[in-house]
Order: C-alpha cells, then structure tokens, then sequence
C-alpha cells in the first residue's frame, strides 16, 4: 500500500516535471498540485504514526514506572556491594523495556518509507525502543557479573556500565521529544483545520503529554563516569 501511495506521488512529481513546455504558461499551479499532493502524504503518514503512538502508549508507561525506581539506584554508578533490591529493580525495568510495543511503522525498515514529521517520530521512537531494551538488559547483566562473576568479569562490568547507564538515558531524553515534535509537525502540517476528525487537536494534546520531558525524561543525568 505504501509503494503504491509513493509511485503515486512519484507519477505526479515526474508528470510536472515532464510537462514544463506544454505548461510553461501554468507552472505555478503545477508547482502547487505537486506541493499539495506532498502535504497529502505527510498528513496521512502522520495520522498513521499517531496511532501507533497511541497504541504503544501503555508499554512504555510501563517501563518508564519501572525506570523511575530503577534509576536513581543506578544513575550514578553501582555501589561496591550491590543489595538485591537494585538487581530486583534493574531486572524489573529491563523487561518492560524489552516488552515495549513497537509497531510495524516504528521498525527501522518501514520508518524510511515515511514522509515529513512523522519520519523524524518514528527515528525517535525507534532509537527509545532500542537503547532502552538494550541499555537496561546490559545493566542487568552488568550487575549479576559484579555480584557472583569472576573477578575478571566483574572489573569488566563495572568498567564499561557507565556506556549502559548512558545509554538508557539517551533513549529516554529521544522518547521525551515526541510528544514537541509531534506537535510542531502537526502545525506545520495545517493543524486540526487540515486534518479534521482523522487527527483531532485533543488526541494530539493527549500525546503530546504522554510524550514529554515532564512524563520520560529520567532524573538526575548520569554522574558515572566510564571505568568507575
């Protein structure tokens, strides 16, 4: 279906352009046919990528509720000896991040395919989904190496946790712009006028809350430092 959306936009781009002499009298509304067929695409990629947003919403309150006790436990460093509640913790987190939703839309493949704002969503979405399953699940295993590893396993944990801790940060502060993201596409785009019931303001609003500073960005900012 996609494909067929992009030929299709294509035809109409290579139709304009190929008809410069017979409409080199109207090439300004040429010029504006193809923009508004552009604007069409970006519009429904937009719509597409909101429902997704909301269908993924849950999951990832659930692993940002679990990030929320997991983090400060970690955020700046693992202690020396590490209690079982911060394993429990980190453990806990690190399965709801590899239990994120993430819609066929958000997959590295199909997010090339899109079009405008929501191509931008998409990468930030992506990048969340992918450091934060893989930041958390490294962190895990970095504590079950320092806890019952062999030395040599352990040093080498705790030498490079700080890549993991950094890493689920990032993937948080991506998620966190979102929600401004969307919301300036969505202007840029004509806004409720433009996109009617297919993309009310209030499920735009809604979202934009959902995916803020204020409701995924993790706190404090990392203090460790790589080989600590």
């Amino acid at each position: 279906m996609k494909a067929l959306r992009l030929a299709a936009l294509l035809l109409t781009l290579s139709s304009v352009a190929g008809a410069g002499g017979v409409l080199a009298g109207c090439g300004g509304k040429s010029s504006s046919a193809a923009s508004t067929a552009a604007e069409g695409l970006q519009r429904e990629d937009l719509v597409a990528v909101s429902r997704d947003l909301r269908q993924t919403e849950s999951s990832v309150g659930r692993e940002m509720a679990a990030a929320r006790i997991a983090w400060p436990l970690v955020a700046n460093g693992l202690p020396a000896s590490i209690p079982a509640s911060t394993r429990t913790a980190v453990a806990t987190a690190g399965a709801a991040a590899r239990a994120i939703v993430v819609p066929p839309l958000m997959s590295e493949s199909q997010a090339r395919t899109l079009t405008g704002p929501a191509a931008g969503i998409a990468g930030l979405f992506h990048t969340f989904s992918g450091l934060s399953g893989r930041g958390w699940t490294l962190i895990e295993a970095a504590t079950n190496e320092i806890a019952g590893g062999s030395p040599t396993a352990a040093r080498f944990a705790r030498e490079n946790v700080s890549l993991y801790i950094d890493s689920v940060y990032d993937g948080h502060f991506d998620a966190a712009l979102i929600g401004k993201s969307l919301e300036k596409g969505y202007s840029l785009l004509g806004g409720a006028p433009a996109f009617g019931r297919t993309l009310p303001q209030t499920e735009v609003e809604a979202l934009v809350r959902a995916y803020s500073p204020g409701a995924l960005q993790l706190h404090p900012h990392p203090a460790v430092q790589p080989g600590i």
